[in-house]
This record gives structure tokens, sequence and C-alpha cells, in this order.
């Protein structure tokens, strides 16, 4: 089993051999952790991308997701094998449910999740997207415990509410788009944090993440120079202070936004 390390690649839309030299720069500047997506349509290139750096899949901890058409329990059981497969691996470190929505249905996912832990095809389980509502009665079903939870957050969106419920309930919140792409450079003090560190306000923005215990970062990056300015991010140490201030900071700014997404549910 893998060891979960609070920072990693995000994939997303990483494609052909872009993907590939993405995923081998990032492995040989130190990254131990890849994020992918059977959405994503990368699993076998992000293997490809880690052989590449002459490492071996197993020896990182790499997580999947399930897509929102494979979440009944003979799609969920099969398609998670099959990402093992493209992954080069004989047990996915974390795999989560992408999104709540489509073919998902709690007590069908959760007893496929619960067979594939049970026999090994899978270490951990994670869920992504997610109202704590919907948290709730995953947990329900899932005879295992959830070890993370995957939504977007950032300065701009800082998830307080899943945050909060992470810390109770002993999981990780691992956040993707932690630099908004790139819109933390419009906030003042983001920018001014960043002039006194001789930063970037990506790095702060990841930064501040990892400085909130319950937080992991997946930041997506393709170019060799992103790539390594992320991983710095990790070595940079914000004040108390600085972490308040971005705390404080209430302008709201969500990336990822659909009609169907959990959070635009009229009912919930």
């Amino acid at each position: 089993m893998s060891e979960f390390t609070r920072f990693g690649l995000g994939t997303y839309e990483l494609t052909g051999p872009q993907c590939v030299e993405s995923v081998a720069t990032a492995v040989e500047a130190g990254y131990d952790c890849i994020d992918t997506a059977q959405g994503y349509q990368n699993e076998a290139l992000v293997r490809e991308g880690i052989e590449a750096a002459g490492r071996d899949p197993a020896d990182l901890f790499v997580a999947t997701k399930l897509k929102t058409d494979n979440l009944g329990y003979d799609d969920a059981y099969a398609t998670a094998h099959e990402s093992a497969a493209r992954l080069g691996v004989d047990s996915i470190d974390l795999l989560y449910v992408h999104w709540p929505i489509d073919s998902y249905d709690a007590p069908e996912t959760a007893r496929a999740l619960n067979d594939l832990v049970a026999e090994g095809t899978v270490d951990r389980v994670g869920l992504s997207n997610f109202r704590p509502d919907q948290l709730d009665e995953a947990r329900e079903h899932l005879d295992v415990d959830v070890f993370a939870h995957q939504v977007e957050c950032h300065p701009m969106l800082q998830q307080r509410e899943l945050r909060e419920y992470a810390r109770e309930d002993g999981h990780w919140l691992v956040a993707y788009c932690p630099i908004a792409r790139n819109r933390v450079a419009e906030i003042d003090e983001i920018v001014a944090i960043a002039d006194a560190h001789d930063a970037t306000p990506a790095q702060v923005s990841i930064a501040w993440l990892l400085a909130h215990d319950e937080l992991a970062a997946i930041p997506k990056a393709t170019s060799a120079a992103h790539i390594r300015d992320n991983l710095a991010a990790t070595e940079l140490e914000l004040t108390a202070d600085e972490v308040a201030t971005i705390d404080a900071v209430r302008r709201e700014h969500r990336i990822v936004d659909f009609e169907a997404a959990p959070w635009n549910d009229a009912e919930a």
C-alpha cells in the first residue's frame, strides 16, 4: 500500500505525449502522488509517464475516479479492475466516486466499493463533489471509512463547511483547482503576501491550503516550470497572520460549475 502525501499532480485535460511528459517530469521532480480519473481518458498515459521516470506505479500513490456512468454495481466493479490494469497496479491506492450524479446510487455504488476493498482491488475509498447530506448518505452504506473527499477549494472558494466536516470525520479534503486557474493573482492580499516571500500568488495559494491540517492539494500543471514551481510551494511557510489574512477573504468564485452539479440541486 503506497503512502498518501498531501501534495500531488492533477492530470485533468492532460492527454497524449504531453500527459506522459508532464507526469514523468513531476515524478522526476519529486511528486509521489498522481491524481487521474476514468473520465480523463489518460490512466494508461499516467502509467506510461510514471514508468518513463523510471518508477513503478505501485511505488507511488495513484488515485483515480469512477465515471458518472460507471456507478452501478456491475459497472463500478468491472471498470475499477480495468482502471487498475491501465494504471499497472494490482491495487488502486484511492478510488473516488467522481460525482454523485447520473448512474450514482448510494447503496449500489457503496456495495461495489465495499466489495472492491474487501477483495483488495482498491485500498481506500474517496468521494468527490458531494454535498454534506450526500456524504452522510454514502457513509451510511460504506463498510469502510471515507479516506478523502475531493472538491474545488482555494482562497476564493474556501469550502468552510466541507472542511469542518472533514475534520470531524477524520478524512482529507483534497483541493482541485487549488490556484483557481491563477485567479488568486487578482486578490491584493495574496499578491502582497507573495511579494513578501518572493513567491507567486499561485505558490501562496498552495501554501495556504497546506497550512490547514485537513487539506491536501493536487494542482494540475503541464510545463516543467509550473510543475516545479508548484512543488516549491510545499516549502513555503506562511505566518499565522498571513494565513489568517487569506482565511478572511470573502470573495467567492467557483471554477467548475454546471446545472446538474450537486450544489445546484434546488431540492437539496
